[in-house]
């Protein structure tokens, strides 16, 4: 069964469904159905946090670059939608919720990072820690 699982994951997955629905519980590859099953809690996880550090960023690029005229449609545009996103994403996986402390201040430094890469600003002229609340973040009329 393990051999299955390195070499084909698909049948493995198939088998494994296959197996639970006929109460086969016993015969489980459960090791590595707790390892998926992780896996897809961490995709959801980082998925979201993926999202919010593009939100960041764009809000930051929107308060710190001067010349909004060339780019700030296409800001405000990345802006709304990784909001619909992130509550799209927030209402089908409500236990992240509770993980947005502990993402807010990791998703803002990458979002720091990548705002002085995109804009060459110094990431020295951006806060230390992200100014916005989440609730404001995500708020669909909160521009900085």
């Amino acid at each position: 069964m393990k051999d299955l699982y390195q070499t084909d994951f698909y049948s493995w997955t198939q088998q494994q469904a296959e197996q639970i629905r006929s109460g086969r519980i016993a015969e489980l590859d459960l090791h590595n159905l707790l390892e998926e099953i992780e896996g897809m809690g961490r995709s959801d996880y980082r998925a979201l946090q993926s999202r919010l550090t593009v939100l960041l960023m764009h809000l930051l690029k929107w308060q710190y670059q001067p010349d909004k005229q060339l780019t700030g449609h296409s800001w405000e545009s990345t802006i709304k939608e990784q909001r619909k996103q992130i509550r799209r994403q927030l209402r089908a996986n409500v236990g992240l919720k509770s993980k947005i402390p502990e993402m807010l201040p990791l998703a803002y430094g990458d979002a720091v990072e990548d705002a002085h890469d995109e804009t060459g600003i110094p990431a020295s002229s951006f806060p230390n820690l992200c100014p916005w609340r989440f609730e404001e973040v995500v708020d669909a009329n909160f521009k900085p």
